[in-house]
Parts: C-alpha cells; structure tokens; sequence
C-alpha cells in the first residue's frame, strides 16, 4: 500500500501536481501539513528531484521544528539537505554568505527588541526629538511597519510631503538605519529587506538561489507581508514551482503587517496558476462546519469555499444568553464542572476563547472559587499582569506603607529617577533602625549618603500620604482614577506605542469594573480600601493551583489560532466586544471582515461542541454598559441552535448609581439644589414625552430602545441602545429624540 493511498483525492491532487505556480486553499482542518510532507516525498521518490532543491517556509520556529521531523520521517535518507525553515531563519543563511555586497560585513549582529530601543533613544538624544511627543517605540513601530511594505527611507521621505510630524519619522527612519549600518548590525525587519535588496541588486546571487530553490513552498500563505510575498517572488521568478497553502478565511494578523491580497490575488500575480480546495475536515462535527460557512460566507473579500465533514452532525451549538456578564461566568464554569463530574470530558478538553485578554478576569476568579485548574494561554493570569500589580501595589501602600514588597515596587514606577543604590541604602537604614521601608522613607534626612535622591523621595511620600488623606474623601474608584492620573500612568504605557499597551490599558479598565463592582456589592456595609484588597487577595491566589496538566484553557482567539478542543466556548459575543466598537464603526468595511474571519476560526477550534454566549449588560470602563447581540452570532442559522433555558430577566434594569453617575448628576444640578434620585420619568412628570422601554429616533443614530434616564437640573440624560450604533448618552433637549 502506497503512503498516498490515504490522501482523499483533493489531496492527492495538490501532492501530484509538482510543476507551476500551485495555490493549495486549506480549509480549518483539512490536514494542509500532511498535504506538505507527502509533497515533499513525492518530489523526491517519484519525480527525482533532488532534496537540496527544495526550499519549505512557516512562520514559526515551532511549525518548522514539526514539519522538519514529519518530513524526516516521511523522506528518510537525504531529508537533512531540504531547507525546512521560517523566514528569518531562510534570510539569515543567505546573508551570512552575500551580505557584503551590499556593505556589511558578514559577521552582523542581530539586534532584539531592547537593542533597538537603545538605538531609538541614541538616535533621538542626537536628533533632539522630544520623545513626549514622539515615544521611541511608537517610532520603532511605524518602521517596522514601513520596512513590511518595503518603504526604504528614502521612499518614506518622499512620502511625507509637507507632513511635518511625517518629515520628523523620516529622519528619524533615516538616522536609526545608519546607526544600524555602522554598528553592523540588522533589526528582524532588515533581514528580509536586505535579502529581497540583495537579490535585486545582485544577479549572480539571485541566479545561485534560484537554481538552488527549484521547488518552493510556504506553509500559512495567508500570513505573508509584502515584503515576504517580494522575497518568495524574486526566489521562483525562474522555475515557477511555487506551491502555497493557505486559507485567507483564516487571516487575522493584519495588525502585524499580514496582506490578504497576496492569497486573493495569486492567479493574478502568477500566470498559469492551478488552485486546489481541501474543503474536507477531519475535526469537527457537521453541525459546528455548517456554523462556520454561514458566518464567514457574509465576507466579500474571500476565495468561495465550504467545509463539510464524514463525521457525523453532532450536537447542536449551544447558544446562551445571559443578564450581566457575572451570570457569563458562573454558567460557563459551572456548566465545566459538570461535564467533567459527569465524565463526558477532562478539564484539559475545554476551552474559554474571547477577544480581549481583559476578559479573563471574571472566569479566573470562578475558577479560583470553584477550585477548578485553569491556565491562561498566550497571556499572563490577569492578576499577575504587570500593570495590575503595578496600581494594586499602590494601593497596597496606600492602605498599609508597611508592605515593603509593595512599596519598593512602586518607587520607581513610573520612572522617578530613584536608583537601585539609594533603594539599598534605605533599606539598610530601615533593617537598623528596626521600622519598615516605607517608615524609613518618610524620615529621608536621617538617612546617610542620600544626596540629591532626597527630593525625589520626599515627592513620591508627598504623593503616598495625599492619596492616603483621598481615602476618606472619595470612592476606591475615585482613587483608583486619581492615582493613575496622578502618577501619569497610562501616558507611561503609551510610550510602549503598540497592540501590547492597548491590552495593558484594557486590563486596567477591568480593574476598576473589579473595583466598581466590589462597591456595589458592599450594598449596605461601607466600603473600604483593605476590604477591597483582601477580596482581590482571596480571588487572585493563583499561585496556589497545582500545575496539572488536566486544566481548562483560556485564551485570546488570536492565540487559538491552529489549536483544536473538544469542547469550545465562545464567550462574549456582543456588538461592540466582537465585533469590537472601533472595527463597527471604522471607514473600512474590509475592518468587520477580519474580526469575521477571527470569529470564524474561534468556531472551528471545535471538535465536539460548541457554546456561543453573551450578555445584555456588561460593565465597561466602570460604567454598566448595554450590548447587542453579536452580527456574527445572528449570522449563525437558528437551526443549528440549541437555545436551552432563557438565562434573562423580562424587564431592562436600570443600572445602579455609581458613584460617578452621581457626581455626574450633582455636576448637572442648579446650584444650593439637591440632584433628584435616579428614576423613570414620563410625560405625567413632566418629561420629554417618552419613558425607559419607549421605541425613539434620533436624526443621526436612527432608532433605538431607551433603556436610562436620568434627572439633571435641567435636563434628563438618556440612555438609547441604538439599533446600528449601540448605546449612546444624551441629554434630551440636544437629543431631539421623537417617539416611535
């Protein structure tokens, strides 16, 4: 029996045909890789090509290491002469030989992420750029991204035009690559833009690699950025053996420079080219696929095909609506336990997928309750995130400056200028004299050898006891808001200048819902700073689980990608989440088709079953904020749904008055006038004419539902769950809202 006896015929197809441009469209789970290495086997057994003519490209060192071992396997002797690798690891080898035409030496350094950012800063200190108004990552950033598209500084300049804060980048791009040039040395970026350079400018080189590389191919296609899909073009410009495998419904990593185009225009930029679908799965039930292909056949921007399966239908989707998010949570988890005590699953069978990392918060916390192991994938456990233990620790010292853990890692943070010398001198002073850090830093002048550290330390105590005085004056939210103010803390986030910084800020935001929460549900008791602590310490004990490899998985959809589970749940579908509000309202229809095609891979994660939940009211920013059902969720055919029990309450709650609702009222009320209580107001009250569950339109938004109205001294603020464009506050006089 033959090893390609069994490939279904789709497959063999794309094995045996070796000679032109071939462009292989794999769907989720059609075994692309086994398609791969039986390629590479029929080559070479069948064909006679021989093994060093054979060049195969993925994007990770992990997705090489597994394909380099499946073709060792497969091929046997000979298998070690393939150039099975990523990208990088490609343009390193030919740089290594040729790169001193273009005027390097060949013994170049490769600069990481921290070696660039010294750079940045060097270049910045000699060029005089105000790094407030020009934060050195976010210079890094829009490089990187200039270099993905093969903008050289000369290009970048031109470009710029009359820009002034573009002509600034510009010689800034400019500076940062001769500084790179004379330490001799190359970012990650340049290792592709100088190969594709030398290889442009160099055609004895560009002859050698060509006849080298006879048969190409490239794993995860849709993945690719320009200057990737320039590389492999000059590298097959003359056989035209290139074979790419690819999905464009599975391309989610536009943020990090990923073309599309490049899989949607591939028979235009070949000439010639066969397509081959893998429309077959071998993961999922027909029921999950059928979910799959009705969402992601709403994108126009796409190649037209469908997966279908030999494995039966399945069960049903689960779809799950709840009150709040809280209610989410405590289904989902408990919904786990049950499965597992049942015996129909392990832990490790189950995964929580969603679209922010903030959001892993809620279930951390049930989990921890429920004593129920868990691991959070691609992320950090939220209470372990840096910006988390950052602010925590602030108000660890707040409430007890006797916690020297938390007061030695807040000194500095941000950047006071407070030396690791001056830490261990007070320190030293503290052990001495017998009283805690913190102690000793209030009493600065008694220490020896301090210097000119004493005002930066008498400031950051000048900080801790305002805020300590603030504790009696406000809410744990109304501090929580003045400390990051105070300290300027997410304007030292910003400086990071990328997708990581706008996660950390998001985390942030979930820490003051934790915060809000907490305070509401004090009801009668008045809340209090160390309360507030001891029940974060409670939930965030995450030290304490055993590692076991029997866990449930938690994850970002972008970190799911190429992971299978037998049971998936799909949490927080809700306009405004996923899709989220940026992408709803961007100018870029082409926004709302990746976080399709995001969605779209979060359903096919799953083997078995699958659960899609939302929740009508979700705290966001500290404020309770009304959601719509997710487009992708409505996307997906009602009869594939299974609705279970209604987990909603019949009527629209009003939220309760936080306490920035208010200070929001009192700040709208006349002067020496009490602000009315938060209630419902309609027209035998003197209202505008309309009342909470009145149907209205507004000239811009369209129609909507009021689910708020709150009193002013002179106004009703409205609250309206718009039906295209979500929840929107207004004041009734501006509003002009009619009644439907």
């Amino acid at each position: 029996m033959s090893i390609y006896d069994t490939l279904n015929t789709e497959q063999k197809e794309a094995v045996f045909h070796t000679e032109g441009p071939l462009l292989i469209l794999a769907g989720a789970g059609s075994g692309k890789t086994r398609v791969l290495t039986h390629r590479i086997a029929y080559l070479i057994e069948e064909k006679g090509v021989n093994p060093w003519n054979i060049l195969a490209i993925t994007f990770t060192n992990k997705a090489a290491g597994e394909m380099r071992e499946r073709v060792d396997n497969i091929v046997g002797f000979g298998s070690e002469s393939i150039w099975v690798s990523t990208f990088h690891s490609t343009c390193v080898r030919i740089l290594r030989r040729f790169i001193d035409r273009l005027g390097y030496d060949n013994n170049f350094t490769i600069y990481d992420a921290d070696d660039q950012k010294t750079v940045m800063k060097d270049v910045c200190r000699y060029l005089q750029i105000d790094t407030k108004n020009f934060k050195e990552r976010a210079l890094l950033n829009t490089i990187s991204s200039a270099k993905d598209q093969m903008i050289l500084p000369e290009e970048f300049k031109l470009q710029a035009g009359g820009d002034f804060r573009q002509q600034k980048i510009a010689q800034v791009y400019e500076e940062y690559e001769k500084t790179l040039k004379s330490n001799n040395a190359l970012d990650f970026d340049d290792l592709l833009v100088k190969t594709v350079q030398l290889l442009e400018t160099q055609p004895d080189v560009l002859e050698y690699y060509q006849e080298r590389f006879r048969y190409i191919m490239v794993d995860e296609y849709q993945d690719t950025n320009t200057v990737q899909f320039k590389l492999i073009s000059i590298l097959a410009g003359k056989y035209k053996n290139l074979c790419v495998v690819g999905d464009d419904d599975q391309s989610i990593y536009k943020f990090r420079g990923a073309n599309i185009k490049n899989i949607l225009n591939f028979e235009q930029e070949f000439e010639d080219a066969k397509v081959i679908k893998l429309e077959q799965n071998y993961r999922s039930t027909s029921n999950i696929l059928d979910a799959a292909n009705a969402v992601i056949s709403h994108n126009v921007g796409r190649k037209d095909k469908k997966l279908w399966t030999e494995n039966g239908k399945g069960e049903k989707i689960k779809f799950r609506e709840f009150d709040n998010a809280y209610d989410e949570a405590e289904y989902i988890v408990g919904d786990i336990r049950e499965n597992v005590e049942k015996g129909f699953c392990t832990y490790h069978g189950n995964a929580i997928l969603y679209r922010t990392n903030a959001q892993s918060r809620m279930f951390e916390e049930r989990f921890v309750t429920a004593n129920i192991p868990y691991k959070v994938v691609g992320g950090v456990n939220f209470y372990a995130r840096k910006e988390i233990k950052d602010l925590l620790a602030y108000l660890k010292t707040v409430d007890n400056g006797k916690d020297d853990l938390a007061v030695k890692r807040i000194i500095n943070v941000p950047k006071r200028g407070i030396g690791a010398t001056t830490i261990n001198r007070v320190q030293e002073n503290a052990v001495e004299r017998g009283i805690s850090f913190y102690d000793a830093l209030c009493s600065v002048d008694l220490i020896p050898g301090i210097g000119r550290a004493s005002s930066k330390l008498e400031s950051f105590v000048a900080l801790i006891e305002h805020l300590k005085q603030r504790t009696e004056e406000t809410s744990i939210a109304g501090l929580m808001d003045e400390i990051i103010e105070m300290i300027g803390y997410e304007e030292y986030l910003s400086a990071e200048g990328d997708e990581e910084a706008e996660a950390r800020m998001e985390n942030i935001d979930e820490l003051k819902n934790k915060i809000v929460a907490y305070e509401e549900s004090c009801e009668n008791e008045k809340p209090t700073l160390s309360g507030f602590l001891e029940e974060v310490a409670l939930v965030a004990d995450i030290d304490s689980l055993d590692e076991n490899s029997d866990y449930v998985v938690l994850m970002t959809l972008h970190s799911a990608k190429g992971l299978e589970f037998p049971c998936v749940y799909l949490a927080g579908m809700e306009d405004g989440l996923f899709p989220s509000y940026m992408t709803i309202t961007a100018d870029d229809p082409m926004e709302i088709e990746e976080e399709r095609r995001l969605c779209y891979v979060g359903i096919t994660r799953a083997k078995q079953e699958l659960t899609m939940t939302y929740a009508r009211r979700r705290m966001v920013h500290g404020e309770t904020q009304y959601n719509k059902m997710s487009r992708f969720l409505k996307e997906v055919p009602m009869h594939l749904l299974s609705t279970g029990n209604k987990f909603r309450k019949e009527e629209i709650e009003l939220p309760k008055p936080t306490a920035y609702m208010q200070a929001k009222q009192s700040f709208h009320a006349k002067a020496f006038q009490t602000p009315k209580p938060v209630q419902q107001f309609g027209k035998v009250n003197g209202g505008p004419g309309y009342d909470v569950g009145d149907r209205v339109k507004h000239i811009k938004f369209g129609e909507g539902l009021v689910i708020g109205m709150n009193a002013g001294g002179r106004d009703y603020e409205v609250t309206v769950q718009f039906d295209n464009v979500g929840v929107k506050k207004m004041f009734a006089t501006f509003a002009k809202l009619q009644k439907i």
